[in-house]
Formats: C-alpha cells, structure tokens, sequence
C-alpha cells in the first residue's frame, strides 16, 4: 500500500519538476526564473524525503537538510545580486 502512495507521489513531484522547468525556461523575467529555482530546490528536497520514505533510512534526510540550507543561501544570493547589483559589499 505504501509502494502505491510513494508511486503517485513520485509521479506527482516529477509532473511539479517538468512545470516548474517549463517555468525556468520560458520565464519572461529574472525575477521568475529566481522563484523557478528556488521552487525547484523545494520539489527536489521532496523528493529526496520521498526516497528516504520509500528506503527507511535517515541518511536522506539529513541531506535534505544539508540541500535546503544551501538553497536558502543561493536564493537569497540571487535576489541581493539582483536587487543591487553585488553580492559581497
């Protein structure tokens, strides 16, 4: 039963992946592509929570973490840089 649930909610995540590279892609500003890629961190941590679900080990989750933590810092590095210009004043 669970097999199944992680099945649609892989297929779920991997539907979220393709729109939101459709998104990066296409977008018409930077801005956009910004929140693309900062959406695109979130899908991909849920879908290494979702292997760490479907193979009953924590080693995912800790890198979950460890992949939300740097892509807090490289969205917030990217709006500073498009905000003002540099990153490092």
């Amino acid at each position: 039963m669970i097999a199944i649930a992680i099945a649609i909610a892989a297929g779920a995540i991997s539907l979220a992946i393709g729109l939101t590279l459709y998104r990066l892609a296409v977008g018409p500003d930077a801005t956009d592509r910004v929140l693309a890629l900062d959406t695109l961190v979130i899908e991909t941590i849920a879908l290494i929570v979702l292997l760490g679900i479907a193979y009953g080990t924590g080693m995912y989750f800790e890198a979950a973490l460890l992949f939300a933590m740097v892509g807090f810092v490289t969205t917030v590095a990217f709006c500073k840089f498009l905000l003002r210009g540099n990153v490092i004043e």
